[in-house]
């Protein structure tokens, strides 16, 4: 027997047409699964930067929460502590810290002169 007429005699059998069709599905298969795997990639990139501004105002305002009870926390102490004269110092950084945030002036050792940011300008 010549290797043509064995070789012929090999792709007309049945299990050769058996694997070349698993061979065939598997391929198709593998390309299916791939378009999916795409797919959803596409989509998770997609919304990954609202989910992430998502997490990041939720640990924002956590963080904001945790500050603000501390600082009470804080004051407490401090009121138990030194009594009367926390509360009043209390009342006093209330009210002036919106007044420094406006009306920051500084003086130049140098030249003598005063120095105001823009927010007191207008």
């Amino acid at each position: 027997m010549t290797i043509t007429t064995q070789a012929k005699k090999i792709t007309e059998s049945k299990p050769f047409y058996a694997l070349t069709g698993a061979g065939d599905f598997a391929v198709e298969k593998a390309r299916a699964y791939a378009s999916t795997v795409q797919d959803r990639a596409e989509a998770v990139a997609k919304d990954l930067p609202e989910k992430a501004k998502g997490y990041a105002d939720a640990a924002a305002a956590r963080v904001t929460r945790l500050y603000d009870d501390l600082a009470t926390r804080g004051r407490k102490v401090v009121s138990r502590v030194s009594g009367e004269a926390a509360l009043e110092l209390t009342e006093v950084s209330e009210t002036a810290e919106p007044a420094i945030a406006a009306e920051t002036t500084a003086k130049r050792p140098s030249t003598g002169r005063t120095r105001t940011t823009t927010a007191a300008q207008s």
